[in-house]
C-alpha cells in the first residue's frame, strides 16, 4: 500500500486505522507525503505507533490520533486533507476463526467500522478531488466498490497482487478520487515471487524488488 501511493511530498494525508503506523512511517521516511494523521481506535495500538513515530525521529511528520474513524470530522482535526489511505479490517465478524488476541480481532475484522464507515471517514476528511487508497480482498471486491461509489469516491486505479503466475490474486490495490468521474485503469497484475524451493523459501520477482527498494510503482 504504501509503494502505490504517489507522492504528494506537500500534501496532508491521512490514515484510517493505523496499527502500529507502519505504513504511516513509510510514507513519511520515503518522502512521499507531508504531514500525516494517523487515527488508531485501539490505545495500545496508538501508544505503540506514536512511540515508533518518535524512535523514528518523524513526529514533525505524523500525528498519531487515538479515535474511532466513525467519529472523525475534518473539522476537528485542521481541516480536509488531498490524500487518505487504509488497510481496513477486512473480515466481517462471522467469517473466520476468531483470534484469541482481542487486539488482533479487532484489528482484522469489522467490529469497530466496516469498510462503509471507512469510505465514509475517508469522504469527510478528503478535498474535492482527493485520493482514497485502500488495500483490500479480492473476494470482497464488490463490498468496497459499492461503499466507494455509495460515498462519492470514484475507483479510478485498481491492481491486482498474486503470490506468483499460478495463484488467484490475494490482494488488490484501489485508488479512488473524492467526486471524480467515472472511468478506472486496471494496471498489470503484480506477481511477488518466481519460484518456491522445498522448505518454501520463495525467490521474489524483479518487479516486487524493485517495489520494495524504491516504495513505488513507477507508474
Amino acid at each position: 500500500l504504501a509503494a502505490f501511493i504517489k507522492p504528494r511530498m506537500n500534501c496532508r494525508a491521512a490514515e484510517l486505522g493505523a496499527g502500529t503506523g507502519i505504513i504511516s512511517l513509510l510514507c513519511a521516511a520515503k518522502g512521499k507525503l507531508g504531514h500525516i494523521d494517523a487515527y488508531e481506535i485501539q490505545k495500545d495500538f496508538a501508544d505503540i505507533a506514536a512511540r515508533n513515530v518518535e524512535l523514528n525521529g518523524l513526529g514533525e511528520r505524523i500525528r498519531v490520533i487515538n479515535e474511532d474513524v466513525r467519529n472523525i470530522k475534518a473539522h476537528e482535526f485542521g481541516g480536509e486533507v488531498d490524500v487518505v489511505f487504509s488497510n481496513p479490517p477486512y473480515m466481517k465478524t462471522t467469517s473466520g476463526k476468531r483470534n484469541e488476541s482481542e487486539r488482533k480481532y479487532i484489528a482484522r475484522h469489522e467490529v469497530c467500522g466496516d469498510i462503509g464507515d471507512f469510505c465514509a471517514a475517508a469522504y469527510r476528511l478528503l478535498k474535492h478531488g482527493g485520493s482514497f487508497y485502500c488495500v483490500w480482498r479480492p473476494d470482497r471486491l464488490t463490498s468496497l466498490i459499492c461503499s466507494m461509489r455509495e460515498h462519492s469516491l470514484e475507483p479510478k486505479r485498481m491492481v491486482f497482487v498474486h503470490s506468483n503466475e499460478s495463484a488467484e490474486p490475494s490482494v488488490v490495490l484501489v485508488c479512488a478520487t473524492k467526486g471524480g468521474a467515472e472511468g478506472i485503469r486496471i494496471s498489470p497484475p503484480l506477481f511477488l515471487n518466481e519460484t518456491c524451493d522445498k522448505d518454501g523459501k520463495c525467490k521474489m520477482t524483479a518487479r516486487a524488488e524493485r517495489i520494495y527498494e524504491t516504495m513505488s510503482f513507477g507508474d
